[in-house]
Parts: structure tokens; C-alpha cells; sequence
């Protein structure tokens, strides 16, 4: 492959990964804009949709740097809220180490409760 082609390449990857919807558990929507404008850490800002029948409690995302193979080479957690309602949204904003060799960025939830908001303690 010639230079100009692996540099349009790389560039169309790098877009698709900076827009794109992250992979997220059935039920939930997340969508994040990637903030690399300092040098030490890369920033996720985005928001969850709860798309369950249920709310949801304790809501935690993991942001993952991955590499061109898609293997896991940084991490960072963020708790999000501690309820959720069906068919309500929360922004969230989580911190990735920046590690040389990163080509995109995943967000997925990786912690919730379940249960209905009606429900007692």
C-alpha cells in the first residue's frame, strides 16, 4: 500500500472512531466526543441513554484506549449516576491515560442495578 493511501486510511479510521457510537450492553445508548488536547490524558464526554424497561441504579462506564489490533492498552471508570430512568439520558465525562500506540477509543457500561423507582429501601 502506497504512503498517501495508509495516511487517508488512518485518518478515515481515526474519524470513524472519534464519532461513532461506542459498543454498549443491550439496553443502553452511548455516544462520546474524544477530547485529546492534553498531552497526558485523553477526555470522553458523552451521555447514556437508558433504553431498558426498567431504571437503573448505580450506573458506572469504563472508557478503553485501544490499539490497532483492539486490544485494551489504557482504562478509565467514571461512575455516572446513581439512578437512571427508563428512557432517560445522563452525561458523563471519564479520563484515559494516554498511551502511544492508541488508534480509538471504546465506552461501555460496566456496572447498573435494576429495579423500578417505585421500589422501597
Amino acid at each position: 500500500m502506497r504512503a498517501p493511501a495508509r495516511v487517508v486510511l488512518l485518518l478515515v479510521s481515526l474519524l470513524a472512531a472519534l464519532l461513532a457510537p461506542a459498543y454498549a450492553q443491550e439496553g443502553f445508548k452511548i455516544t462520546y466526543d474524544v477530547d485529546q488536547s492534553r498531552p497526558e490524558k485523553a477526555r470522553l464526554n458523552g451521555r447514556i441513554v437508558n433504553e431498558r424497561s426498567q431504571d437503573v441504579f448505580e450506573v458506572n462506564v469504563t472508557a478503553e484506549a485501544l490499539d490497532t489490533h483492539g486490544r485494551v492498552v489504557a482504562r478509565g471508570i467514571s461512575y455516572v449516576d446513581a439512578r437512571i430512568g427508563r428512557g432517560d439520558s445522563r452525561t458523563f465525562s471519564v479520563s484515559v491515560p494516554t498511551v502511544p500506540g492508541t488508534a480509538s477509543f471504546r465506552v461501555v457500561v460496566s456496572s447498573y442495578r435494576t429495579g423500578f423507582s417505585n421500589q422501597g429501601p
